[in-house]
């Protein structure tokens, strides 16, 4: 009985200490820039973004020049930060969804893959300043 006394206490303890603990307010106030490379459909697709604060903006190019926004929202964890995402994209191809991660490289780099529904699976390079 005291055992298990003893490991709730630390499961809870363990949870309230990454629960409350600081992020690094630096990283998360400096824009992250990313270009992303990827194909749909045998075309070559493209896009530019930004994330600060766990939300992004990516605007992209897509199969027969379709143009579009999509605004993602990240979720932070120590080496990677899955997003999901949700865009709107000109001639006829309408509402998109996306997802992916991105990880970090190095200190000032990552990398991620994705997928968009209207621009295909896709790289991405980024730059933490």
């Amino acid at each position: 009985m005291k055992k298990a006394l003893i490991i709730q206490t630390i499961l809870v303890s363990f949870g309230f200490l990454t629960f409350f603990s600081p992020n690094q307010a630096s990283a998360q106030l400096i824009p992250q820039p990313w270009v992303s490379v990827g194909g749909n459909d045998g075309d070559v697709t493209y896009a530019v973004g930004a994330r600060a604060l766990n939300l992004g903006v990516e605007v992209g190019v897509g199969p027969d020049g379709a143009t579009g926004v999509d605004v993602l929202k990240f979720i932070s964890l120590p080496v990677i930060s899955p997003y999901v995402g949700l865009g709107y994209y000109s001639e006829d191809k309408g509402v998109a969804v996306s997802g992916g991660v991105q990880v970090g490289a190095t200190d000032n780099i990552f990398v991620g893959a994705g997928y968009n529904s209207v621009r295909g699976f896709n790289g991405q390079l980024g730059v933490r300043f």
